[in-house]
């Protein structure tokens, strides 16, 4: 049997084959499996042609009869669906039980709704146990009904090379017993360390380890690998959430040496942009300057200029730091560190616009209308000199209070965004009002406050004309028919719009019927219920009800923005998608010999799935890392009474968002008066068979802290009171609960 054969008859679809690549690969290279036509299996060799674009190109202004253009292009291509999953498929391991048996989901998930469920039967004896982050190709049958299965069971066919395990926790040794603690919430069980296997490891140490060949039932052993450090140092929280997601942290040497050898620029190949006053606005704590901005009046409209750090000049294709960075995919940032992209000489250094010192950069300028409608854009390398480094609270300040900003016309700017604000709001789009905590840390790295970001017009200043910058390079590289990296967002499933209706109805807020939607439905949602308690809930629902949005050689368009056509030009310092498109723009406008070549167009499709697994792979790790300084933040509170309102209904108990500090947790039934509870998934409440207690959406509640876990994030609360009626029944004072006698429906 070839591997086509195999393919075929493991009911495999086309978005496994990357996957299955090194499986088949292997196979072939034991003698398990016979080449198809008996023919050697290589890659294809020589560069590979990019793809031609199957979307027409547009002028710059193909707006709509309403001056709007069309939000939607197209559908993402659906993978499996819970209709009807084939027999075997890639099962990326997720979690452990309480058993110490995995836990996984299909990998590569695309279809309606969230993915399956897949229960991983215990490996044979003498076989190592998965670990979260391993994918194995697995036989799978539902369990229940076949159709509309939401859960299966799953059995090893075989483990995919290059996708190990991951075991990282807590080494605990009480005696001679020792064991690591787990500090992922999907990880139930503890992993017993046989004598030997330790490597060294001190109590309370963050260990990362890996499993070893199991010899009967009970915990399953793992064998320590490497010690991190102490679980109670400064930066033990970041830390352990790098090492939980595998986030590379540490340079090679060849990579610094590259990176240490740049150097700056001249004038010549390049435009002289030294004389015009581009200014940087970023936040207070920001640690690079990527991007620069100008406006001037031009007739009833504005010339702009956004100028970005020339990435591409110093990150050569196929050089060590052109590896590394395409490795990385993007920075990630955390309240104490950042795990940067790039090496700090560049990042920080001759990437970075800092005032009054040149620095190469690539330039788009752009002119609009007086109806902020864009007129015309062009594209060049240029040499810059930033004016001034400011921040969005000093830029702010001086436009609130009239103060003068000598040097740089910074009323222009604010014009210009006027114009672009109402360009956008005739456009339509779907502007979700989320609050952003931000988490201070004191020296000794614990958590000092946890305060709400305030949102200010000179983000939104900022916002728009990248914004603007991104739509011309997309539209640039569709008119040089030169590959794009485009952003791309679908609009909600079907099944995703009909969970938000239900949703919304609780709240007797209705949406248009069918699924052709268009962003200004979703934003007259949320127009509703600006000012009310309900906001922050309805902004989160719509938020959940939205695809991911993600990077493709292929255009769908962007439907949050309500465009066409949008790719990342911004960003090159931080996301490996700009570099990209920095490189095809210098190819196709014949601005240097380091533009984009054909090799890299020829696998363009495999680094877009990369750099958006790395993307959400970062906003994972920051959501995490939150989650964890929360607890710690909340851990001394334990037995405190909080205001929350209730986020999430499900039948074993309700989600909390506190009031005051935004922190999340979980009230399990056994945190609810001692009752028989009913879950209606249509009104999305809860009731009291006997009580006639109601929980439902967006309700406000009393809720007292049970119980913090800054090991893995994890809050537990017990309610109190809600709609000032509800009592607690059987608690200890300093909140814990005797599990009252319920049920679930």
């Amino acid at each position: 049997m070839g591997k086509r054969d195999v393919l075929r008859a493991f009911g495999l679809g086309p978005e496994h084959h990357v996957a299955m690549r090194q499986v088949l690969k292997d196979m072939a290279h034991k003698g398990e499996l016979a080449p198809a036509g008996h023919k050697r299996f290589t890659a294809p060799s020589g560069p590979v042609a990019p793809r031609p674009s199957r979307h027409p190109i547009h002028a710059p202004r193909d707006a709509g009869p309403d001056g709007a253009p069309p939000p939607f292009a197209g559908r993402l291509p659906r993978r499996h669906t819970t209709a009807r999953m084939p027999d075997a498929i890639i099962v990326e391991i997720t979690g452990i039980d309480m058993e110490g048996d995995a836990i996984g989901r299909p990998a590569d998930w695309r279809g309606d709704g969230p993915a399956p469920t897949v229960f991983m039967q215990p490996e044979g004896r003498g076989q190592a146990a998965l670990a979260p982050g391993q994918r194995v190709l697995a036989r799978i049958r539902p369990i229940g009904s076949a159709a509309g299965a939401r859960k299966y069971e799953g059995r090893t066919l075989r483990r995919i090379e290059g996708t190990p395990g991951r075991v990282i926790g807590i080494f605990r040794r009480r005696g001679t017993l020792m064991r690591i603690e787990p500090t992922d919430k999907k990880v139930k069980a503890e992993w017993v360390v046989p004598p030997g296997e330790d490597g060294g490891a001190q109590d309370g140490e963050i260990v990362r380890g890996e499993p070893l060949p199991m010899g009967g039932l009970g915990l399953k052993p793992a064998r320590i690998l490497e010690r991190l450090g102490d679980a109670r140092g400064a930066k033990a929280v970041s830390m352990l959430v790098i090492a939980t997601l595998d986030i590379p942290d540490a340079f090679t040497p060849e990579v610094l040496a590259e990176a240490e050898r740049a150097r700056g620029v001249g004038p010549e190949g390049r435009e002289d942009l030294r004389a015009i006053p581009l200014v940087t606005i970023d936040g207070a704590d920001a640690r690079d300057f990527d991007d620069a901005v100008f406006a001037e009046p031009d007739g009833g409209g504005f010339r702009l200029i956004v100028a970005i750090a020339d990435v591409s000049h110093y990150v050569k294709t196929g050089s060590a730091l052109d590896r590394s960075a395409r490795d990385r995919g993007n920075s990630v940032y955390f309240p104490d560190r950042v795990v940067p992209m790039l090496p700090e000489a560049l990042s920080n250094g001759w990437c970075s616009l800092r005032p009054n010192e040149d620095r190469a950069c690539l330039f788009a300028e752009m002119r609009i209308g007086a109806d902020g409608q864009k007129i015309s854009h062009r594209f060049g390398r240029g040499l810059m000199r930033s004016t001034a480094r400011l921040t969005y609270e000093e830029v702010q300040d001086a436009r609130d209070t009239g103060r003068e900003t000598p040097g740089f016309p910074l009323g222009d700017l604010y014009d210009a965004f006027a114009l672009l604000l109402g360009a956008r709001r005739r456009r339509g789009t779907l502007d979700l009002d989320l609050p952003e905590w931000k988490v201070a840390l004191n020296e000794a790295g614990e958590v000092a406050s946890v305060t709400k970001r305030t949102r200010l017009d000179s983000h939104r200043l900022i916002e728009e004309f990248m914004v603007l910058a991104n739509i011309s390079a997309a539209e640039e590289l569709e008119r040089l028919h030169r590959p794009v990296v485009y952003r791309v967002h679908a609009p909600p499933s079907e099944i995703k719009l009909e969970g938000l209706r239900t949703y919304l109805h609780g709240m007797s807020i209705s949406l248009p019927a069918g699924d052709q939607i268009h962003p200004r439905d979703l934003d007259a949602v949320l127009a509703r219920v600006v000012g009310t308690e309900e906001a922050p809930l309805v902004n989160d629902a719509v938020l959940r009800s939205q695809s991911q949005a993600e990077y493709s050689p292929d255009n769908i368009g962007h439907f949050g923005l309500a465009l066409t056509r949008y790719a990342h030009f911004t960003s090159p310092i931080r996301r490996y998608a700009d570099l990209i498109v920095h490189r095809s723009l210098i190819a196709g406008l014949d601005l240097g010999n380091d533009g984009l070549r054909a090799e890299e167009a020829a696998h363009l499709e495999d680094t877009c799935a990369h750099i958006t697994a790395t993307e959400r792979r970062a906003a994972q790790a920051e959501r995490d890392a939150v989650d964890r300084y929360m607890a710690a933040f909340m851990a001394d509170k334990v037995g405190c009474i909080f205001d929350a309102r209730i986020s999430g209904v499900t039948r074993f108990g309700l989600f909390v968002t506190l009031i005051d500090t935004g922190a999340s947790g979980m009230i399990p039934l056994s945190g609810l008066p001692d009752d028989f509870w009913m879950h209606d998934e249509a009104t999305q409440s809860l009731s009291g068979k006997r009580s006639r207690m109601v929980f439902h959406l967006a309700q406000s509640v009393s809720v007292r802290l049970a119980e913090a876990r800054p090991v893995t994030g994890g809050l537990l609360f017990q309610i109190l009171g809600g709609g000032g009626a509800l009592q607690t029944s059987g608690t200890h004072p300093r909140g814990g609960a005797k599990k009252p006698r319920t049920r679930r429906q």
